[in-house]
């Protein structure tokens, strides 16, 4: 069989629309070669959902495309330049580590960017070497199919492959390739690129194939309608982001997607206690993507983004700014809706009453002052079992229970129904750091990856409240005091 047999076997679909557009937007790249390609890890899921056939996948035709050896047919290497402020200052950017192959077309008619992280140096690596470690691989693959079964808008990882090469890091490492899976690899950080180094053709041509592949039900040249279209998105990923304690750690404008998926799984982490303040990223060391800080950080990246559009929104700059203003004015209010419909889900609670959001902020308070665990504070709620929660017998949760049960019982549901929507809102697992980084150790220093695979499957449904995950739900001790992570570059 022809290699071009065997790629067709596997089901590659690929129509790459993004090479249309002005060649300012990216770079032709060969794919850099490895020696020793080895597949450790293929979501059959994820396989599935492209079209593409798993066992086929797995044979060595296969892997030589995952590892960025071999393209198949349709395919091509592009790496994809943009900018972004990253912790408040601006910088070109780009591609410098990653190979877009192409745009794959599943049988559902779907379109879904893939990529190859860690497939060598590009025109963008800016003095890297373009690679990536096993490690920080792995640790995205986990996390974004922990965000998937969150419920959570997020990219995916189809396959990591270890390459046979060393890592030099602060010490040698595995090398390792993930493929991420996107509805496309459109940031803030590409329109700000275009706003400084393009021109206004360029610009107007990468909004309209943004908003055709987005938003199609969107007028032509509907601009403004755009970007409230991408502020709506984010107002609902930081919310839910909020609502099981996740924390981006790295909410770089070359981070926020045009599609409202969550991306870049470095820095991240999630809340075990709760305290508004938490930062895991050691890079983050003034707090600025803090747990409390994300909404704040996510309208000003907004205001980045609408910055880059301006010229689209009206010949006129001073009418642009008015324009753009009256929306991102509503940010805030848009955000805090979909957190509190989201929390009043948390807690039961159908329909609205004045005093709801009092009632919320009075049990964080009291979470945070006796230093309650976030996700299994919830999930006893969630049980009615209120004698495993932290805060039993704790100063001022008697009263706030007494509270809680009577606006319940102002609702005309049954406990069955409130338990239900409970459940249906609250994890009773998340992918606690404690257990994320013993399953890496194991399969890193030791090559056993079955306790990555056991940890990814109770994640994948998260609202089972199955007795398989018990073990899962047991927050960490002292031993996740200081926690911190790295971005993995």
């Amino acid at each position: 069989m022809t290699d071009n047999n065997k790629h067709a076997a596997i089901g590659w679909n690929f129509d790459n629309s993004y090479e249309k557009l002005p060649s300012l937007l990216f770079s032709k790249i060969e794919p850099n070669k490895v020696e020793l390609p080895e597949l450790i890890v293929l979501n059959d899921e994820v396989a599935k959902k492209l079209g593409l056939d798993a066992q086929a996948l797995q044979k060595q035709s296969g892997v030589e495309v995952l590892a960025g050896n071999t393209l198949p047919e349709g395919g091509s290497g592009i790496a994809q330049a943009y900018a972004g402020h990253q912790f408040g200052g601006f910088t070109m950017l780009g591609d410098g580590r990653a190979l877009l192959i192409g745009e794959q077309l599943t049988p559902n008619g779907e379109r879904f960017d893939l990529q190859l992280k860690g497939s060598g140096r590009t025109p963008y690596s800016r003095g890297g070497d373009g690679r990536a470690a096993l490690g920080p691989m792995l640790r995205e693959y986990i996390i974004s199919e922990a965000m998937h079964g969150l419920g959570i808008p997020t990219t995916r990882s189809l396959a990591v492959v270890t390459t046979g090469e060393k890592i030099l890091r602060e010490r040698v490492l595995p090398g390792a390739i993930l493929t991420r899976v996107a509805s496309s690899h459109l940031r803030f950080g590409t329109f700000q690129y275009v706003a400084n180094w393009g021109d206004l053709e360029t610009l107007r041509a990468l909004a309209d194939y943004a908003m055709k592949r987005h938003y199609p039900e969107l007028a032509e040249g509907d601009y403004l309608g755009f970007f409230r279209q991408v502020m709506e998105r984010h107002a609902a990923l930081i919310a839910k982001w909020q609502l099981v304690g996740f924390i981006h750690g790295v909410m770089n404008t070359d981070n926020m997607t045009i599609s409202g998926e969550s991306i870049d799984y470095g820095p991240c982490a999630f809340m075990d206690t709760f305290d508004p303040s938490t930062v895991f990223s050691s890079i983050d060391a003034q707090g600025r993507y803090a747990y409390k800080n994300q909404p704040r950080i996510g309208g000003w990246n907004l205001a980045r983004f609408a910055e880059s559009l301006l010229p689209l929104f009206h010949e006129d700059q001073k009418q642009a700014v008015e324009l753009v203003q009256e929306e991102l004015y509503q940010f805030e209010a848009m955000h805090k809706g979909y957190w509190l419909s989201g929390i009043r889900a948390k807690l039961g609670l159908f329909g609205e009453e004045e005093k709801d959001e009092e009632l919320v902020k009075k049990l964080l308070q009291i979470m945070q002052e006796h230093k309650a665990d976030f996700t299994n504070t919830f999930r006893a709620l969630s049980m009615g079992k209120l004698d495993e929660t932290d805060l039993r017998d704790k100063p001022g949760f008697g009263a706030w229970l007494e509270t809680w049960r009577a606006r319940l019982k102002r609702q005309a549901k049954s406990d069955a129904e409130v338990q239900a929507l409970m459940q249906q809102s609250n994890p009773a697992i998340i992918p606690r750091n404690h257990r994320v980084e013993a399953a890496l150790e194991a399969a890193v220093e030791h090559g056993n990856y079955r306790v990555m695979e056991n940890l990814v499957k109770v994640l994948k449904n998260p609202y089972a409240y199955s007795t398989e995950q018990e073990d899962y739900c047991v927050a960490p001790g002292t031993e996740a005091l200081g926690y911190r992570t790295y971005c993995g570059t």
